[in-house]
C-alpha cells in the first residue's frame, strides 16, 4: 500500500499544471478540485481516447482512479462533493475530434479550461 501512494504522489509531483496546450498521449497534468488534488492523461486507443484520471484528498487520502474512453463528441464529468450548503465540484473532460479538453467547474467565478489534446 505504501509504495501504491508513494507511487501516484510521484505521478502528481511529475505532472505539469493544468493549462491550454497541447498534450501528449501519456503526459499528465494536474488537477485541483477544492481539496482534492491529482491528475489527469489519456491514451489514444482504437476506440477512442482512453481517459484516466487519479485524485486523492489531500496528501494522506486514499487515491481513486477513473478511467472512460471517449469517442468524437462523448464526454465524462468527475463530481466531488464538498461542504454541506457548498456546491459540488466538478470536471468535464470532453473530445471534440483530435481535442480533447479538461474543464473544471466550481463556482462561476471558479472555471478553468484547458486542451490536452490537439
Amino acid at each position: 500500500m505504501i509504495n501504491l501512494i508513494g507511487g501516484v504522489a510521484a505521478f502528481f509531483l511529475a505532472a505539469s499544471p493544468l493549462h491550454a496546450g497541447e498534450l501528449s498521449a501519456m503526459a499528465g497534468e494536474s488537477i485541483d478540485l477544492g481539496g482534492f488534488r491529482g491528475v489527469v492523461h489519456y491514451t489514444d486507443e482504437n476506440d477512442g481516447y482512453r481517459v484516466i484520471a487519479t485524485i486523492a484528498e489531500g496528501e494522506t487520502g486514499i487515491p481513486l482512479r477513473f478511467s472512460a474512453t471517449l469517442a468524437e463528441g462523448q464526454s465524462a464529468m468527475i463530481s466531488v462533493p464538498r461542504k454541506l450548503g457548498e456546491p459540488e465540484q466538478n470536471l468535464e473532460i470532453s473530445r471534440s475530434g483530435d481535442k480533447l479538453t479538461v474543464t473544471e467547474v466550481g463556482s462561476v467565478s471558479n472555471q478553468q479550461t484547458g486542451a490536452i489534446a490537439e
